[in-house]
């Protein structure tokens, strides 16, 4: 079917009635769980201070059990007890045992070293626990730490791949709510995970469901508002609330230094979006594109009765029906590349994507690598985001597109050079270049994602957006690597 502009045949619901702010809210407020559970592992997957342990069974004097973790030197010349390794305690148990005291009676450095063969203990003054010291996952072991976060990126990219075809034929609500289940649903199983890779596979399912339930939410919105309100949705809307619910993550974690306990305390405000089905409608822009005219009057009959104002006797007139009238049209992703001008902005912007991604991803997961408080790290990395994104609003306002992504990203890029600039001893300098370079690349990421919805029709906007989404995952499973450079 044709039909004439649909913001024509929608004008006369006005740009800001009542149904427009319940929406808005309503969507926004379904973003905030996005924002604790994507940079959760933050916590989660954090490594305490720690050392060889040696057992309390073992008959050692003090001096000795002092004495038997090596020290090594770090990259400032500063010294401090080994990760991975103890003198051998068979060795330190003799001398022990035969009265012989450390440095005064033995040369501690020529007794031999072994790994941390009774396992290791933990600093307490940060984390109760984390799944680190829950399941030893350093020395040989350190490399499952990053692979967690990759592994949840990877669950990213996989929603992102399928959650636009799912929306964009089965709808932006269905896959909102279902995705939104599934987030909740599974983080809630995780808290009761037994092994590290249990853990991964409800980390994995997560992340399909993290992604797809904020995309659809977005297109919904995006779809539902007019084109004033659009901007706003986009930046100081869904990007806002997604920061809100960062900003939450380290005010939680401060006070649930376990794990589990934290989780549990991420999963809970899930339970309270169940109501929202009943008050968040499906898109009329979707319905009409698959043929579902009475279904999308419906809703705007409704929504004209909520703005109190009176809807047409007929909303959407059919202007020229077709043979293939009333069938269902399916879109895939080969139609993202199936023509030439499609072709090279797809490509394009997947490009965009993954850049952006792998620079905020960096930075957002690298802030208990910062010199500080890694509470206070996480909060100012997730403040700076709400200045990023008044300015993006502002910038697309004012601002071409185009202009505007250039501007964010040269920022960011160009900052961030001048990080290696910096003595090392200038540490408050260093994390305010940071804190700016997550500024600019915010902002790029809040301007790309109305910059992309807008290049694309109804039809093919979900899917797009979820490719040129899992394109950008591609920096998420890279991010935790980039920090041991």
């Amino acid at each position: 079917m044709n039909f004439p502009d649909y913001d024509d045949s929608t004008a006369f619901l006005g740009d800001w009635g009542p149904f427009q702010r319940t929406v808005f809210i309503l969507l926004c407020l379904s973003i905030i769980p996005n924002g604790f559970t994507g940079l959760s592992i933050v916590f989660l997957g954090d490594t305490p201070a720690h050392r060889c342990l040696i057992p309390a069974a073992m008959n050692i004097t003090d001096e000795w059990r002092n004495a038997s973790i090596p020290l090594d030197e770090d990259d400032e010349n500063n010294f401090q007890f080994s990760k991975c390794s103890r003198h051998r305690m068979d060795i330190v148990k003799n001398y022990s045992d035969r009265g012989l005291l450390p440095w005064v009676d033995v040369n501690v450095s020529t007794i031999p070293q072994e790994g941390c063969m009774d396992g290791w203990e933990y600093d307490k003054g940060t984390y109760i626990s984390t799944i680190v010291s829950e399941w030893d996952l350093v020395c040989s072991d350190d490399w499952r730490a990053p692979l967690t976060s990759s592994l949840f990126y990877s669950g990213v990219l996989t929603g992102s791949l399928i959650s636009g075809q799912m929306s964009d034929r089965f709808g932006r609500k269905n896959v909102l709510f279902v995705t939104m289940a599934i987030q909740t649903v599974f983080t809630s199983i995780q808290i009761f995970s037994p092994s590290w890779l249990i853990f991964c596979l409800l980390f994995f399912i997560v992340g399909m469901g993290q992604i797809s339930n904020y995309v659809s939410g977005f297109v919904l919105g995006m779809e539902i508002l007019r084109a004033s309100i659009r901007d706003i949705f986009s930046t100081i809307g869904v990007c806002l609330f997604f920061s809100i619910g960062y900003m939450l993550l380290p005010l939680a974690a401060y006070f649930l230094r376990d794990w589990r306990m934290l989780l549990l305390a991420l999963t809970i405000p899930g339970f309270f979006y169940i109501p929202l089905w009943w008050f968040i409608p499906e898109s009329p822009r979707w319905l009409l594109s698959q043929g579902r005219v009475e279904e999308a009057e419906a809703i705007l009959r409704k929504a004209a009765k909520m703005n109190g104002v009176k809807a047409p006797d007929i909303i959407f007139i059919q202007t020229q029906p077709t043979e293939n009238a009333g069938k269902l049209q399916t879109f895939s992703l080969w139609d993202l590349v199936k023509s030439t001008n499609i072709r090279c902005m797809t490509v394009l912007l997947c490009l965009i994507w993954a850049a952006v991604s792998i620079g905020y991803h960096a930075l957002s997961l690298n802030t208990s690598s910062l010199h500080g408080n890694i509470y206070l790290n996480c909060l100012f990395s997730a403040v700076v985001e709400v200045p990023a994104q008044i300015m993006a609003w502002l910038m697309l306002r004012c601002w071409p597109r185009r202009l505007s992504l250039s501007s964010t990203l040269s920022l960011g890029g160009l900052v961030l050079l001048f990080v290696q600039l910096i003595p090392q001893h200038m540490s408050s300098v260093t994390l305010a270049v940071v804190m700016l370079g997550k500024f600019g690349l915010t902002a790029a990421f809040t301007i790309l994602y109305p910059a992309t919805a807008e290049l694309y029709p109804t039809v093919l906007r979900n899917t797009a957006l979820g490719t040129c989404s899992m394109a950008s995952r591609i920096g998420g499973i890279t991010a935790p690597y980039f920090i041991y450079l």
